[in-house]
């Protein structure tokens, strides 16, 4: 079959700049395409943005990726942008948990709710003597875990207490699955958001075992990377070297129709015709469009999405608002504080501060993040400056605000997604020149996103 000439790309965050760049880039000495990419707001990223102002380096969504996947950091390299990559100060990472209004420092070696060092989580004062106990247990039982590890999908609740018990779920597990996907850990699929703990259990049994064995062999690469300049060089590189003639702001979706040689598109602006649509729009309007097309497709597309609402509070002077050293702090879903966690920014990562300044973002999610969207700006930013104050002591005028609000924008991956994602996948694949990309599919992060989007373009190059 012959590449396709016309392609529409339907959203311009960072799946479907992604996939318009790939296009662009694979084009090059082929027959001229006819790409145009949608986007109903009046920017281009989604949720990757960076604000600059008076020094400061503000992210209004991703702050960075997780290292070990290394889609993201190729992408800014193959754009020029090696010398703007940067790692997160690892030998200062510490993480904290509000317990009783107090920062509570996880034990060091920790990879998510899993210990390395069973020593430092001895001497942490985060834990109770019976959770401690569970962590030593753990070890022992690895033949019983192992031996009973479910052939099905589970949730990660479930598969946390198998291991470690309620407090070790509730302290750790909850807050930092919510930090990252916005989820009820009681619902939120084990297989899709912690596939690499499943392994470890099916091969050793005992998560701690199967770490302390990795733990001689491991590279020590830094966990996290970002870009000096902020994540927003990523997606303006990009539209740089996109025909701009492709690119259409403020021009919103209405309806999508599978005809006999090819695809129809409506949108506010009129009717085209497409030979393949990149659909990458939030999973909840992709589902939309899709659904005329195929019941079925838009029903294992049918989950539910938390918001989030991000502060970040540039000040001048750091030694007016003091935090302990780490990269920042969690908050446990049953506590007093509104608050999902707050991150350091400064700490965490190098050049992200006029000199001698300190920089927070506050995060709400899940029912704190509705109800704070109800707010305007100005008393959004005072609730998140008056929760942090509660926790970290009286806080100085900020020199700069930034405030991001991301409805519906964390699908949540509940328990048998992956068979709803194999099964969906088929039946997009029954559907001649259909692309969905975008979060709510095979990952959150950037790499993820970034992965799938140049994946699905080469794809639809090579038809």
């Amino acid at each position: 079959m012959p590449q396709p000439g016309r392609i529409a790309i339907i959203g311009g965050g960072i799946a479907g700049i992604t996939a318009a760049y790939e296009l662009a880039r694979q084009a090059e000495g082929r027959e001229p395409l006819h790409v145009a990419l949608f986007e109903a707001s009046s920017r281009l990223g989604g949720i990757v943005e960076t604000t600059r102002e008076g020094g400061f380096i503000i992210e209004g969504g991703p702050d960075g990726w997780v290292s070990e996947k290394p889609w993201a950091r190729d992408l800014a390299v193959e754009l020029g942008l090696g010398d703007e990559l940067i790692s997160s100060n690892d030998e200062q990472r510490r993480t904290y948990v509000l317990i009783d209004n107090i920062l509570k420092a996880m034990p060091n070696g920790m990879r998510m709710m899993v210990p390395a060092d069973l020593a430092a989580v001895d001497a942490s004062d985060l834990f109770s003597v019976d959770a401690k106990e569970a962590f030593h247990r753990e070890i022992a039982r690895a033949e019983e875990l192992k031996t009973q590890a479910p052939d099905q999908d589970e949730s990660v609740a479930q598969f946390v207490r198998r291991h470690f018990g309620d407090e070790v779920l509730d302290k750790i597990g909850a807050p930092l699955l919510s930090g990252v996907f916005g989820g009820d850990v009681t619902q939120l699929s084990v297989r899709a958001v912690m596939a690499p703990f499943v392994a470890m259990e099916r091969e050793h049994g005992s998560l701690i075992a199967c770490l302390q064995a990795r733990a001689a062999k491991d590279r020590k690469t830094a966990l996290f990377t970002t870009l000096r300049s902020g994540l927003g060089t990523l997606i303006d590189r990009m539209v740089a070297a996109i025909p701009q003639n492709w690119i259409h702001l403020g021009v919103e979706a209405t309806a999508l129709l599978l005809e006999r040689d090819g695809w129809l598109l409506t949108t506010d602006k009129g009717e085209q015709s497409f030979d393949a649509v990149f659909l990458a729009a939030p999973i909840h309007a992709a589902r939309a469009l899709l659904h005329p097309v195929d019941t079925r497709a838009a029903e294992l597309m049918q989950m539910d999405a938390s918001s989030a609402v991000v502060v970040g509070f540039g000040f001048d002077d750091a030694s007016q608002v003091p935090v302990p050293p780490g990269f920042g702090f969690l908050v446990p879903p049953d506590s007093r504080s509104l608050l999902l966690a707050c991150t350091f920014m400064d700490q965490k990562f190098p050049d992200r501060v006029p000199p001698g300044g300190r920089l927070l973002r506050a995060f709400f999610g899940g029912r704190s993040a509705t109800r704070v969207m109800q707010c305007s700006n100005d008393e959004t930013a005072v609730i998140a400056r008056m929760e942090l104050a509660r926790i970290l002591g009286p806080l100085p005028e900020p020199r700069v605000t930034g405030l991001r609000r991301w409805p519906h924008s964390l699908p949540q991956y509940a328990v048998g997604h992956l068979e709803r994602m194999e099964e969906l996948d088929q039946r997009v694949r029954g559907l001649d020149g259909l692309y969905l990309l975008g979060n709510g599919y095979r990952g959150v992060g950037l790499p993820d996103l970034v992965r799938d989007a140049r994946a699905a373009a080469r794809s639809a190059i090579e038809r």
